[in-house]
């Protein structure tokens, strides 16, 4: 599953998820940095994305459009970098299972409690 991290999200994600998410990317890679959620979430849907977001916008839209593209929503309040990409590599079997399923278009994922 290739992921388009919100902009929100580092950049560095990319690299730190290469090997478990190959071919994923970051808005500002793609030379949309400050596009609206609408230009990401066209690009995701054509370009065969699953957006990753700590934002509602995507997780809402999801809602109301259904996919593609399928939206990961991560609930984890302000986590850093390293604990974002832990927990999505925590997930990987969970996401390619999501990324496989016809039906669903919306992965909650939620930071374990301490």
């Amino acid at each position: 599953m290739k992921l388009l991290l919100d902009e929100n999200l580092s950049h560095r994600l990319v690299g730190l998820l290469a090997a478990e998410f190959p071919d994923s990317a970051h808005p500002r890679q793609l030379g949309l940095r400050g596009a609206s959620d609408q230009t990401i979430w066209d690009y995701a849907r054509e370009h065969g994305f699953a957006i990753v977001s700590k934002d509602n916008d995507f997780r809402q839209r999801v809602f109301v459009e259904g996919p593609p593209p399928k939206v990961i929503w991560l609930s984890i309040g302000n986590a850093g970098t390293s604990a974002i990409a832990a927990l999505l590599r925590s997930h990987a079997p969970e996401i390619r299972a999501f990324a496989r399923s016809a039906q669903e278009g919306l992965l909650v994922i939620e930071k374990a409690p301490l």
